[in-house]
């Protein structure tokens, strides 16, 4: 018999039991679904992260103040922040820096307008070069300057959806908003951004005004808690990096409390944990199909004992071991592999679906080389799980299996 009559009859034999085959294949069915859905989540996840990364550009080198570097192996940190200070000595002294950004948040922050209308959001802080270091595009006004940065004005540039909630039916640019009972002057909107990362902030909530001016009216020192710097040679970003972090040790008496790190470092490390949590969440569908593999082992038995002088039959006509073998294992890929292309079809509903519910906050994407792999592995299931039952059909002597009744 060859492969395609061998094709027919596994159908034929299907559609014989529809709800039999049908009841067997949810479990391959949904095993596969499970699989691409968290594989299609963290793989979005990766492609966001990646996108975010390349509009900061791959010359960005992070510092960030972390008394943990400290606490962990001797004791209470002896750096108590980074400061302006730190980011001028970087922009003088590191021949490689092109230009540093100094910035701090405050969180949950409410802003209320001259008519009473009131929005919570984050209030992002920095220097004229924020604009540019993190790709933000105005539709209307301007940023602020180094000018506006230098006098302490109380000036801001607002995100599209505080501009949407407190300004509904005016023009945002010169009107007011009060942040910790100070007013200040909306000189300029962003244009929306969405949000970037999962459980992240949402830029399109920020109120972004000068670092100097929240320092000497609302914080009351100069503390930052991180620095975007700029390298002006993108080839010598790992050099750049050391040149900082030698400054700051030199600056804070040889205390590690803060963390020089470049984009391609933070990239791959995030890189590393989202292979993890993909090779995770794929386990746990892969789980789902092992068990959908005992039901097509379980039905493959049943229709080995179905079918016993059927083989009887087959076996006395001539009909050798190998063949008896190949028919129900063709038979056990073929249940695997129908419900495998229905589990790659509903696995990448599932996941359209949660990224339309989610609005970008949990954005998916479904790679083919995930769609390949899940078909793959049902059929593998598949033909690993009907072995035993093939193994048997094959083994059955043809006198008792025409006897048998």
């Amino acid at each position: 018999m060859g492969f395609l009559q061998s094709l027919r009859v596994a159908f034929s034999c299907l559609a014989a039991n529809k709800l039999r085959s049908a009841l067997t294949m949810i479990g391959i069915i949904i095993g596969v679904a499970a699989v691409i859905v968290m594989v299609s989540i963290v793989e979005g996840i990766r492609d966001q992260v990646v996108k975010e990364f390349e509009q900061m550009g791959s010359r960005l080198v992070v510092i960030a103040f972390s008394p943990e570097e400290r606490k962990r192996g001797e004791g209470r940190s002896h750096v108590e922040f980074l400061t302006t200070e730190d980011a001028e000595a970087i922009q003088r002294e590191c021949p490689l820096v092109e230009q540093v950004s100094p910035e701090f948040s405050m969180y949950d922050r409410t802003f209320e307008s001259a008519s009473g209308e009131e929005y919570t959001g984050t209030v992002a802080a920095g220097l004229a070069n924020y604009a540019e270091l993190h790709s933000i595009e105005l539709t209307a006004g301007r940023f602020f300057s180094d000018q506006d940065s230098d006098a302490w004005r109380k000036v801001c540039v607002v995100g599209s959806k505080v501009a949407e909630k407190l300004w509904p039916d005016e023009h945002p640019v010169g009107q007011t908003v009060r942040i910790h009972g100070i007013s200040f002057t909306v000189i300029g909107v962003a244009k929306r951004q969405g949000r970037r990362s999962l459980g992240g902030p949402d830029p399109d909530r920020n109120i972004y005004a000068p670092i100097t001016t929240l320092q000497k009216r609302i914080a009351g020192n100069k503390r930052v808690w991180w620095m975007n710097a700029r390298v002006s040679d993108m080839d010598r970003t790992e050099e750049a990096a050391d040149q900082i972090w030698a400054l700051l040790m030199r600056r804070h008496g040889n205390q590690p409390d803060f963390m020089v790190d470049t984009q391609t470092r933070m990239l791959e490390a995030i890189g590393r944990i989202l292979s993890l949590f993909s090779f995770v969440l794929g386990s746990v569908g892969g789980l789902a199909l092992l068990v959908g593999g005992v039901g097509i082992m379980n039905i493959m038995l049943v229709s080995v004992t179905e079918r016993t002088r059927e083989i009887g039959l087959r076996k006395a006509v001539g009909a050798k071991r190998r063949h008896i073998m190949v028919q129900f294992l063709i038979e056990s890929m073929t249940l695997s592999g129908i419900g495998g292309i229905m589990g790659v079809g509903a696995g990448a509903g599932l996941s359209w679906l949660v990224g339309e519910l989610m609005k970008g906050d949990m954005p998916t994407h479904v790679p083919v080389w995930v769609a390949v792999l899940g078909f793959c592995f049902a059929c593998a299931v598949g033909v690993f799980f009907g072995l035993y039952p093939a193994w048997r059909a094959a083994r059955l002597d043809p006198i008792q299996a025409l006897r048998s009744e």
